[in-house]
């Protein structure tokens, strides 16, 4: 088991031994990894599952904290989806980068229902771990580069611990530079 040292005051075990912390996608998924007891799980307060409330409350760095945002972009009617994984200190180029990688017009964050549905995962928890096969994985370059980072579960009553390297390596995975920028 790896020894977190981003956790704070959260305690982790790895992920295949508490599937019940887990959105069943994600379960899923993680049994399909090369080293799924290379991810780590802690069983958090479900309203504390927001970013700033999660850190200051477990003592986990923002720094190490990266969020999956859901994007939807129509062409041709035909509506588009992806997952971003940005890191907390950072916001999405949607209407840039990730418009131009989904090649539509307008790329906008999906409803929070219509990404619940999509996703089988709870809002304040969607993880690019486990999502539908024909989605991208937007991979900010910053987010790759991470060693340990704390990620949502699928749902919002536990953190997942994982290293950037193993989201970049995620079917449909692609890591790209300048995919966010920094909040000033």
């Amino acid at each position: 088991m790896t020894d977190w040292t981003i956790a704070g005051s959260l305690t982790v075990v790895p992920a295949p031994s508490r599937p019940d912390l887990l959105a069943e996608p994600v379960a899923k998924a993680l049994a399909a990894l090369a080293d799924p007891d290379a991810v780590g799980v802690a069983e958090i307060d479900a309203e504390l599952a927001d970013t700033a409330a999660f850190c200051e409350a477990y003592g986990s760095p923002l720094s190490a904290s990266a969020n999956c945002v859901v994007i939807a972009g129509k062409r041709a009617g035909e509506v588009r989806f992806a997952a971003a994984m940005i890191l907390a200190t950072t916001r999405a180029d949607v209407n840039g980068v990730i418009k131009r990688r989904l090649d539509v017009r307008k790329a906008s964050f999906a409803p929070m229902d219509e990404a619940v549905s999509l996703t089988g995962m709870q809002y304040g928890g969607i993880t690019p771990v486990g999502l539908p096969g024909e989605w991208p994985i937007l991979i900010d370059q910053r987010v790759a580069d991470e060693p340990e980072l704390i990620i949502g579960s699928g749902i919002r009553g536990s953190k997942l611990l994982i290293s950037g390297s193993a989201l970049a390596s995620l079917p449909g995975a692609e890591v790209i530079d300048g995919l966010a920028r920094p909040i000033e």
